[in-house]
């Protein structure tokens, strides 16, 4: 029978050769012990060590399951995360080839980017206002390696927290220009909405997620740097993609970005 480490190398595997070959596995939750949530971390650590061995460069983080719904659907009381590489960065408006994804889906996001590190484990909501250069709005591109988004927690947490791409808006903004918690967002496609919620969605407010995040990074041994990208957490439902369809979310306060997709 196969060892608890094997079960985790194996589940791995799987999820590294669906995103490399385009074809979605099965759910890996059957070769993890139900409800280890660490086991679900050590999967995703195995790939991230081997995306840092093809050359891939880390330059921030993402949270997850930062909306008290979502986390009492999946039997959860905190967030996830996963990485952010230079190669998942797609630019504003820029047209983005459908091919890269599986079955992807959006979400408006907040987005901050790092002036200050933080490294250690007792971090406060001071310091991490401290450490935050300036804020963006951002559309998360998730997506999953996992066949018709058949997961839970530790299927998400172990694909990378189910990321992709990721667009970030090029109006730069200062913490003290805005309202997290207040912002209202919009996100439409073709004129019509797909998507709205605000800045509480997310914690009650994006800086709180980026507090927990801050923490358990500096424990797992992967500190935020200055200059990371912090992806804080969706602030309305995720809306389906389809080839040729643009997206734009608007953020009250941060302004507009746009993720376009191209045709198949």
């Amino acid at each position: 029978m196969p060892s608890s480490q094997e079960k985790i190398e194996q589940a791995a595997d799987l999820l590294w050769q669906a995103a490399k070959s385009g074809r979605p596995c099965d759910p890996i939750r059957s070769l993890l012990v139900e409800g280890d949530v660490q086991a679900a971390y050590a999967v995703q650590e195995i790939n991230s060590k081997r995306n840092l061995a093809e050359g891939r460069r880390l330059v921030g983080r993402k949270i997850g399951l930062t909306s008290p719904a979502v986390q009492q659907q999946l039997g959860v009381d905190q967030p996830d995360y996963g990485l952010l590489f230079a190669d998942m960065a797609a630019l504003d408006g820029v047209e983005i080839p459908f091919s890269r994804f599986i079955q992807p889906k959006v979400e408006a996001e907040v987005a901050f980017v790092l002036g200050r590190d933080l490294d250690h484990e007792q971090v406060t909501l001071a310091d991490v206002i401290r450490a935050v250069d300036y804020v963006l709005p951002a559309i998360e591109i998730v997506d999953s390696r996992i066949k018709d988004w058949d997961i839970r927690l530790q299927d998400t947490i172990a694909d990378n927290a189910s990321s992709g791409l990721y667009v970030l808006g090029g109006d730069i903004k200062r913490l003290t220009d805005v309202d997290l918690q207040r912002c209202g967002m919009v996100m439409e496609s073709a004129g019509e909405p797909v998507s709205t919620g605000a800045g509480a969605a997310c914690l009650g407010n994006p800086l709180n997620a980026t507090v927990w995040l801050a923490a358990v990074m500096a424990r797992a041994g992967r500190p935020l740097k200055s200059g990371d990208t912090v992806l804080s957490g969706a602030l309305g439902p995720m809306a389906t993609v389809k080839p040729g369809e643009v997206f734009e979310a608007r953020i009250n306060g941060l302004g507009s970005v746009r993720a376009v997709f191209a045709k198949e």
